[in-house]
């Protein structure tokens, strides 16, 4: 079942050329990707391509200058403004790429229970939240914990765990093993691999492609802001990407342990 659908999606950015004059920037053209249930997808590309503004634009989260064209359904009705913005967080979830959404001042305890608050979870108690944590691997104890006691990796599954709160349908995570070693990666993945298994869409902006691979359905390839191609995961480790389209190929034969082949 289709969870998301993106129907050629532009996004532009409108600027004043001198005093009166005002020019559109595109910077996505005409992007198509559809999202089911049960699937995690991939979207890869160089910095600059589009990754995150496409997470953006998904979320309503682009700035008032942005010209959005195309359309975006969530299970088969168009996502207007005000319809994202009650499913933002509760149906519909992201996992930011920085971690300086977490509150230096709060307790991971007491983050938790704020997310809960926004998405209407009445009755959230201390045992959810530990509960919560569990899902991710982490303990009772990290609900008194600070985000700058935490290492990189706990931090991630911490706000794995804020975005979980509303049991959402979708979960769209940008660059969320930015800065973690090989181990740590892996692990986040097969978090949101979980996800996905358990009948939810997952949508995942990362830089890491041998690491996405391992771990997803299909991966989606932006290049300048186009969608240049969806590939299958599994075609990726088929005789150093045979059946690839021919940029697809050269991302992958281009990785250090593919010897940086063109």
């Amino acid at each position: 079942m289709t969870l998301l659908s993106v129907d050629r999606l532009t996004v532009a950015f409108r600027r004043y050329s001198g005093l009166i004059d005002r020019v559109d920037i595109d910077c996505l053209a005409d992007l198509t990707l559809d999202v089911a249930r049960g699937e995690m997808v991939a979207l890869f590309g160089a910095s600059g391509a589009g990754k995150s503004l496409f997470a953006h634009a998904v979320l309503g989260l682009l700035p008032p200058n942005a010209v959005v064209n195309g359309s975006i359904r969530f299970e088969g009705e168009r996502l207007d403004a005000s319809r994202i913005a009650h499913l933002r967080g509760r149906r519909i979830a992201l996992v930011p790429q920085s971690l300086s959404h977490l509150d230096p001042l709060a307790t991971v305890g007491r983050q938790i229970g704020w997310a809960a608050k926004r998405v209407g979870r009445k009755g959230f108690t201390r045992e959810d939240a530990v509960a919560a944590l569990n899902r991710f691997g982490l303990d009772e104890l990290f609900l008194e914990s600070y985000p700058h006691t935490l290492s990189g990796g706990m931090a991630r599954r911490v706000m794995l765990a804020i975005a979980s709160v509303g049991d959402p349908d979708l979960v769209i995570a940008d660059e969320p093993t930015n800065g973690l070693d090989p181990v740590n990666a892996e692990k986040v993945f097969g978090f949101l691999r979980g996800f996905a298994d358990d009948g939810k869409g997952v949508v995942v902006i990362s830089h890491d492609l041998a690491a996405a691979v391992a771990s997803a359905d299909r991966v989606a390839v932006l290049r300048d802001g186009a969608l240049v191609a969806t590939e299958q995961a599994a075609t990726f480790m088929r005789n150093g990407g045979e059946g690839l389209t021919p940029y697809a190929r050269a991302l992958w034969r281009a990785l250090p342990q593919h010897e940086f082949r063109a």
